[in-house]
């Protein structure tokens, strides 16, 4: 039940019945929304469609937001719908409606808000994809959790979707890798390797890298020529990094459907050559690349840069800066290559939309990123790009150190280890993706309002424990969501009640926006303001014990609290779900 696109739905029949003849563009139409006001002291909706259709039907916003008024009064339990500035229109609900709201809830329990907008469009959520060389630190955690946050909510949106891992498992990167793990696997055989020499990864994860390696190959690897043993040493390694990383993303709750290779696109197949090679041939049968020469970029120049022909790539056809090379004159293949590859193995896997979830370092890649998808799709899918900026971590206001486990960073097993994954998952969502975080741990811990993972989790905690008081001051009701469906809400009249209710009716508009704008953000955002509606009514009733959500003395008007609480209980659990962050029972 979306009491928004119902109202919507009879704000644009209005709109139909005042002009039968067509003269409304129905794209027009579309863009006549119903929403929450501003100040709700103006109402409990509002509709902005006077000041979207007055100008292509020549009249003034005002005067069409009246006659707009004469013909919704009365219908849909609109008990007034009042012209406001110039010219939105507000209106003040029944309390019917309220009571379809609770009811709703408590139908479909955690269900409620789940949309079909979606239509189960297949969507790619690439999130994480760290390069398998060492463990993730905490500037991987926000990507994965805003990555894995965004996936649930457009599943429950709707959406048929597909969380990726791509494994970035080729390149310059793996062969340091190879030759740091070869170095401890030296180590673990007794050999003084000294100081890490510069260059090679110096953290102390690869010291099991090392000892497993003598325990699989003894000392066999010290006879070999360089290519070979390095060959054994990379995959041996690389499988030991994805062991790892998987091991850290756990503790953070976070679980990708599918792990895409990199090296699966280079690997030459018998008599097909590359998945790389057939991308290129994808592409020049469609004219999108060429053989030209590019002009120095301004500023740094990158190292896959050549001042000579090259197979380039017509990135700036759509919308890119420049064309991109895929093929130095060398014959080798760029990164960029790789890129277009795998964007075109996820369009030829059926993804219509897909979504990146990158670092604020690479901010330079959105562009090139939509073109590709823009290009190999022929404007059939959507490349949709979230760059996350920078965590700063602090403990009680003083920067924190790095981790010795990782040589250079704080390891995502450190922070969720220290504080525990919910407080860590709900922070790194608490504000938006591409808004600076500062993590305190301190603070993320503290049991205070001032905690806004803490003032969620409490707020549903303390909806359990009424319902588990009532049970014990009012052994004979049953508090089942069914049973409370059945409750009197008409006689929840206070205006604490009626602005819980009117939260909890925008949950399900709340969902349908945040997955539209892939901003999971605003689901925290939306449960502490729900809790801090159920928190600040308690506390009313402290002062008033007529308010109270437990009165055995009235048992109906107890009964639809109940109902109340329990609907609260119910949303706060399932957009706790969402995040990825528990929902528990008490809290002491």
């Amino acid at each position: 039940m979306n009491i928004f696109t119902e109202y919507a739905d009879l704000v644009r029949d209005a709109v139909t019945r005042l002009y039968p003849n067509g003269e409304v563009d129905p794209a027009l139409l579309a863009r006549c929304v119903v929403e929450p006001p501003r100040d709700p002291a103006h109402g409990d909706l509002a509709t902005n469609a006077a000041m979207v259709l007055a100008k292509p039907l020549k009249t003034n916003p005002r005067a069409l937001a009246e006659r707009l008024s004469g013909e919704l009064a009365g219908k849909g339990d609109i008990l007034s719908a009042e012209v406001a500035g110039p010219g939105f229109l507000n209106f003040r609900l029944a309390d019917a409606v309220w009571t379809r709201v609770l009811r709703a809830v408590l139908a479909d329990e955690r269900d409620f808000g789940r949309s079909t907008m979606g239509g189960n469009l297949k969507v790619n959520v690439e999130y994480v994809s760290a390069n398998p060389t060492g463990p993730m630190h905490v500037g991987h955690c926000r990507g994965a959790v805003v990555g894995d946050a965004l996936a649930s909510l457009l599943d429950f949106a709707g959406y048929d979707v597909t969380r990726e891992y791509y494994i970035n498992d080729a390149g310059s990167q793996i062969d340091v890798l190879a030759r740091s793990a070869f170095l401890r696997y030296r180590e673990a055989l007794g050999e003084d390797i000294g100081k890490i020499p510069e260059g090679l990864y110096p953290g102390d994860y690869l010291v099991p890298v090392g000892k497993a390696l003598v325990e699989k190959h003894g000392r066999a690897l010290l006879e070999m020529d360089e290519d070979s043993r390095l060959a054994l040493v990379k995959e041996d390694t690389i499988a030991a990094m994805m062991d790892l990383i998987r091991a850290d993303l756990a503790l953070l709750n976070v679980h990708h459907d599918l792990f895409f290779s990199e090296r699966t696109l280079h690997a030459r197949q018998e008599g097909n050559g590359s998945e790389i090679d057939k991308m290129l041939d994808v592409l020049r049968a469609r004219d999108l690349v060429y053989e030209g020469t590019l002009p120095p970029p301004k500023g740094q120049v990158p190292e896959d840069w050549e001042d000579r022909e090259q197979t380039l790539f017509r990135a700036s056809n759509y919308g890119d800066d420049i064309d991109r090379p895929l093929k130095k004159s060398d014959g080798s293949y760029t990164y960029f290559a790789a890129d277009v590859a795998y964007m075109l193995s996820k369009y030829e896997r059926g993804f219509k939309e897909m979504i990146f979830i990158l670092g604020a370092d690479h901010g330079g890649y959105v562009k090139r990123l939509e073109a590709v998808g823009r290009a190999i799709s022929g404007g059939d899918a959507k490349v949709i790009v979230r760059l996350c900026q920078l965590v700063k971590l602090f403990r009680g206001g003083e920067p924190v150190r790095m981790s010795k486990r990782s040589g250079d960073f704080v390891t995502l097993r450190d922070v969720v280890e220290e504080v525990g994954c919910d407080p860590v998952r709900f922070m790194m969502l608490y504000r938006k993706n591409d808004a600076p975080l500062d993590f305190d741990f301190k603070k993320v811990t503290e049991q205070s309002k001032d905690n806004p993972v803490f003032y969620v989790q409490y707020g549903h905690a303390r909806c359990r424990s009424v319902l588990r008081q009532a049970a014990e001051d009012m052994p004979d009701i049953e508090t089942s969501s069914s049973a409370l469906a059945q409750s009197d809400f008409s006689l929840l009249t206070d205006s604490g009640e009626r602005e819980i209710a009117a939260r909890l009716a925008a949950w399900p508009r709340l969902v349908e926006s945040a997955a539209e704008a892939h901003e999971p953000h605003r689901v925290a955002f939306y449960l502490h303001e729900l809790a801090s509606a159920l928190h600040s009514h308690w506390n009313k009733g402290k002062d008033l014990p007529q308010l109270r959500f437990i009165n055995p003395e009235h048992r109906q008007l107890t009964l639809a609290r109940l109902g109340l609480v329990h609907a609260v209980s119910l949303v706060l659990a399932s957009g706790l779900s969402l995040l990825g962050v528990a929902a528990p029972e008490e809290m002491r």
